[in-house]
């Protein structure tokens, strides 16, 4: 009974038999595939159930087949479109920790799991930290903890309640959950009453509804009153430290964030970590600027409007006057991109829970769209803010200026750099005068006394790069064309040659 409520067993029933699907892909994580032949199990025996209840004839019924599938693709947190178009199937059913990433082809329902959490501790350690805040709080969950979010509101109240009167004006907002069906036609469905609403309330107003600005981050909505900013809130998440959290702090890096910690029922303040993180991202857009070579990492196959994003970075970098290699390998490792050591950098398309790869151990730097914006439209000023999800950058027109025939200066090379062949960059069909007139103003342009002030570019293309290597592998003798003669090697274990040992004998 626990693993049909943790795995929503009649709810993924009445999705599949409303649907009319007759081919289900259930799409497990590695750390959950151990359930998933119950699971098969007490699906299959609610949908024959479901058909018996009904009436339907045994001569128009047909059996709905279900495939597990695991390992997937790019990130377990996407829809695996491309698996389940392997075996030709109706609709995916996700199950465990998602993205909520909008699908391109199949319609998915997810099943988010329950994590376990003590309500009681949570809305005490909530209600006591807001109350020396002073401030309203906005509340973020992980989406294995959104089965406990009204029960989490209504101890807050009883908590509230318990509190003297200088929490009157304590607010509290809470996200809701987007949607537990998904249609590849439209960016999301409404929940199906899996969640319902959560709005948000106060403490002496009780429930309510916002309205204002539409916010919305890894699968959450919630509306923001009008004239108010997130800023203006403290940001509570409740949930473990993963891919989903480290996405909220990049997005609002101006806000105050606490973590309340379900497994050890403590509640972080201590945010440095994360914090670093955004330091660290700085650090690799400076870097990219320094690069000619560049590789799109094509991470995800299945997250609406990947294609338009590839076609956007490759238009981006070829405008920068940077040469792009598009690379499809599943996820990418250190030992993988290592075979492309003629890139400067890497840009992944994937979704915004699985964008950031620590590429500490890599070769090359691994970057993000927005970061790939900053790093290749010259003049542009990072203001602070951070996009993860690529699909958000997509609506943003693409402003690619006049790239400057002057050196750009590099931090990390404390000089200048010339991105652009001068030689190279002088338009053929210019006429005579305008022509005189480029010359003339190269001429006039004021060059440092020391020549080695200003880096030339290294190689603009891979054939480039290993034209210049000092090792091309195996030299073939093109001269002579007759076969060579063949020899025979050492026969016998490393230890002791077959050759040896008769030079030992003898």
């Amino acid at each position: 009974m626990e693993l049909e409520l943790n795995y929503e067993i009649a709810l993924t029933a009445d999705f599949i038999r409303s649907g009319n699907f007759s081919r289900v892909a259930l799409q497990f994580p590695d750390e959950l595939l151990k359930d998933a032949t119950q699971v098969v199990k007490a699906l299959r025996d609610r949908l024959e159930a479901g058909s018996e209840s009904c009436g339907v004839g045994s001569g128009d019924d047909k059996e709905v087949g279900l495939f597990v599938m695991a390992d997937t693709t790019h990130g377990s947190c996407c829809v695996d479109e491309v698996g389940a178009s392997r075996i030709d199937a109706d609709c995916v059913v996700h199950y465990g920790h998602t993205c909520l990433s909008p699908t391109s082809n199949l319609p998915a329902f997810f099943v988010f799991g329950k994590a376990p959490i003590n309500i009681s501790n949570c809305a005490e350690k909530l209600s006591t930290y807001a109350l020396t805040q002073g401030r309203h709080i906005m509340v973020l969950f992980g989406l294995e903890y959104s089965y406990a979010i009204r029960k989490i509101k209504e101890a807050l109240m009883l908590e509230s309640s318990k509190l003297n009167g200088s929490t009157s004006n304590l607010e509290f907002h809470f996200a809701d959950v987007m949607s537990s069906v998904m249609n590849p036609s439209k960016d999301c469905i409404t929940s199906t009453g899996l969640l319902g609403s959560t709005g948000n309330f106060t403490a002496n107003e009780g429930f309510g509804k916002a309205t204002g600005t539409k916010c919305n981050i890894g699968g959450l909505v919630w509306n923001l009153p009008e004239g108010h900013r997130m800023e203006d809130y403290l940001l509570v998440w409740i949930g473990a430290d993963n891919s989903a959290f480290a996405n909220v702090v990049l997005t609002f890096n101006g806000c105050d964030i606490v973590r309340y910690d379900a497994v050890d029922d403590r509640l972080v303040t201590d945010l440095s970590q994360q914090r670093r993180i955004l330091k660290r991202r700085y650090y690799l857009v400076e870097k990219a600027k320094d690069s000619n070579i560049v590789g799109l990492l094509v991470g995800t196959l299945g997250v609406a409007g990947y294609l338009h994003m590839i076609r956007q970075m490759k238009e981006l970098i070829t405008a920068a006057g940077k040469k792009a290699y598009t690379l499809v390998m599943g996820r990418p490792n250190p030992a993988k991109l290592a075979n492309f050591p003629e890139c400067d950098v890497f840009i992944y398309v994937s979704c915004a829970q699985t964008a950031l790869l620590d590429s500490k151990e890599f070769l090359a730097p691994v970057i993000t769209p927005f970061e790939a914006m900053l790093a290749f439209n010259r003049g542009s000023q990072w203001t602070g803010a951070y996009v993860m999800e690529f699909r958000d950058l997509i609506s943003s027109p693409l402003e690619v200026k006049n790239q400057s025939e002057e050196a750009r200066f590099s931090f990390l090379h404390g000089g200048y750099i010339e991105d652009f062949d001068l030689k190279e960059n002088g338009e053929e069909d210019e006429d005579g005068a305008l022509a005189l007139a480029c010359a003339t103003e190269k001429a006039l342009q004021v060059r440092d006394k020391h020549p080695n002030s200003v880096i030339p570019g290294t190689a603009k293309s891979g054939a480039e790069f290993f034209a210049a290597r000092s090792y091309h592998g195996l030299e073939m003798n093109s001269n002579n064309s007759s076969p060579e003669p063949f020899l025979i090697g050492r026969t016998g274990k490393a230890s002791g040659y077959e050759d040896e040992k008769s030079k030992e004998n003898s």
